[in-house]
């Protein structure tokens, strides 16, 4: 099983950002040269992340504040950015695999059509697409912390490493917001 890279990207004043990590699985699928679309569709549906989509990666900064987002790199490569001003670049080549979790902004640094990927949504759910505009919030961000998580990672189902971290940190969040309340 291949450990995801972890990337946590806060909310700024235009985007909202979420406490739960970006999950990167580097180089964890191996593509097919035959119907490759077709079988990473296979794969997330068995596991519960359908309403799957087969295209580049938009090149404008955007986030989703109803449901998460899987992408699978099937040819290609380029490097996104994830986040506001502060926000992370992160390289993706195909065979990698990255779990967008609502409310984290990201676009494509390269050309849209440098790249082709896979992407679904837990719950094969219907996505919104936000800009980072003023009017957006504070709405987006309570679409975003009333959502709940996944019950099956999109590569490895119930045994996929997003259901201990994702888990954790909510459980984390969970209990910081408890002390807040008796303090």
């Amino acid at each position: 099983m291949i450990e995801p890279e972890l990337y946590y990207i806060e909310g700024d004043e235009q985007f909202p950002g979420n406490p739960l990590p970006v999950l990167h699985y580097r180089d964890v699928l191996n593509i097919p040269w035959w119907f490759p679309a077709t079988r990473v569709k296979q794969l997330f549906r068995q596991h519960g992340w359908s309403n799957n989509w087969t295209n580049g990666i938009y090149t404008y900064a955007h986030y989703h504040s109803n449901t998460h987002e899987v992408m699978a790199v099937i040819k290609g490569s380029t490097v996104i950015w994830l986040g506001g001003e502060e926000g992370v670049t992160v390289d993706l080549i195909k065979g990698d695999v990255l779990v967008i979790p609502a409310g984290v902004a990201h676009l494509n640094l390269g050309k849209e059509k440098d790249v082709i990927c896979v992407g679904g949504y837990p719950g094969g759910k219907d996505f919104d697409i936000n800009y980072g505009k003023p009017q957006e919030r504070p709405w987006t961000d309570k679409k975003i912390y009333a959502l709940s998580l996944p019950s099956m990672g999109p590569i490895y189902g119930e045994n996929d490493p997003l259901l201990q971290v994702w888990g954790k940190t909510r459980r984390q969040i969970t209990i910081l917001n408890e002390t807040e309340i008796i303090l």
